[in-house]
């Protein structure tokens, strides 16, 4: 039986996206031609392996015996195919990034513009986002993640700075009207603004200071969706509606410009910075292989990258805290 292996990416693709317009944003193929193909395909084998309906699209029984047994042999052709990429002059190809909202706004625009310099031949799509998902059924050659969140059998290289901390901040106008808080408890006091992961989970913040850690949960005026209200969460603390928790180097501004004042500095919880992350059981991709040896030789940035290592597990119930997310530090 000859079938198109265009016919049967697609397949995959859609399959894994869970839609035709979700497939076509993953590929870069138009939505009607990934239906077309897969219609050719279900054709040619004499069984349906799509349920459509308005609002999903599921694999049937069939597709997904399909899907098990092909996304593995897919890629497998792929990376072999991307054997040849790698006797390029310049590495070309799609590089693919899952990406914690926070490592997108305060990690990859020191890197990704030189990169993209250097390497023109290489796209760039970085997904940020607040949930956790497993990058490769993603469709992502790589994520990045803090330690907590490594999976089994990755390799692991460090990216952006190697500690970082987290901040608590109010405005003067905030601190005038309800005193500063002199001990983490003192937060259930007052108007904390907060966020909420897409699991549902408000977080509490975290303290830390001279091996005491205090963890709070108190309340406040505001909840956002860290993925896509931090800026809300601190234009409103500045308005003096409440106190925020962050990243240092997202609020580095606002308290370097007066418009937000340091609070409970001594307690402020360092941690380890990001790691990208990648499988360790098959050849690495030529624009990923590219990425990761530019991060090591990068010395512009002022961040040193390491040698790859083997990931650290601790998943999210782990013996640490799953706290240590760009996302979770509002919440």
């Amino acid at each position: 039986m000859g079938l198109d292996l265009g016919d049967l990416g697609a397949f995959v693709t859609v399959a894994r996206a869970r839609g035709f317009r979700e497939g076509a944003r993953a590929s870069g193929a138009s939505a009607s031609a990934l239906s077309e193909a897969v219609r050719r395909l279900e054709a040619q084998l004499g069984v349906r392996l799509l349920n459509r309906t308005t609002r999903s699209v599921v694999p049937t029984e069939a597709g997904a015996g399909l899907l098990e047994r092909l996304g593995p042999a897919l890629a497998e052709m792929e990376t072999a195919l991307d054997v040849v990429n790698g006797y390029r002059e310049k590495p070309a190809g799609l590089l693919r990034l899952n990406v914690p909202v926070g490592v997108a706004r305060l990690v990859l625009p020191r890197i990704v513009p030189p990169f993209l310099q250097a390497y023109p031949d290489i796209r760039l799509e970085v997904i940020a986002e607040d949930s956790f998902v497993d990058v490769l059924a993603a469709g992502c050659d790589a994520g990045i993640r803090y330690d907590e969140r490594l999976e089994q059998d990755m390799i692991a290289v460090p990216i952006g700075p190697r500690t970082q901390r987290f901040a608590t901040a109010a405005s003067p106008a905030y601190l005038k009207r309800h005193g500063r808080p002199e001990h983490p408890r003192d937060l259930l006091n007052h108007a904390c603004l907060r966020g909420r992961f897409s699991s549902g989970v408000i977080p509490a913040w975290e303290f830390e200071r001279e091996g005491e850690v205090v963890r709070i949960d108190a309340g406040g005026p505001l909840v956002v969706r860290p993925a896509g209200g931090v800026e809300l969460a601190i234009e409103t603390a500045i308005q003096g509606l409440g106190i925020i928790h962050l990243f240092e180097d997202w609020l580095r501004p606002y308290l370097e410009s007066g418009a937000l004042e340091p609070v409970l500095e001594p307690w402020w919880q360092p941690f380890s910075g990001p790691f990208l992350y990648y499988p360790g059981r098959r050849l690495v991709p030529a624009p990923l292989r590219a990425f990761i040896d530019f991060m090591k030789d990068y010395s512009g940035s002022g961040w040193h990258a390491d040698e790859a290592v083997p990931a650290v597990v601790q998943g999210a119930n782990g013996s640490k805290s799953a706290l240590r997310t760009s996302e979770s530090s509002l919440a």
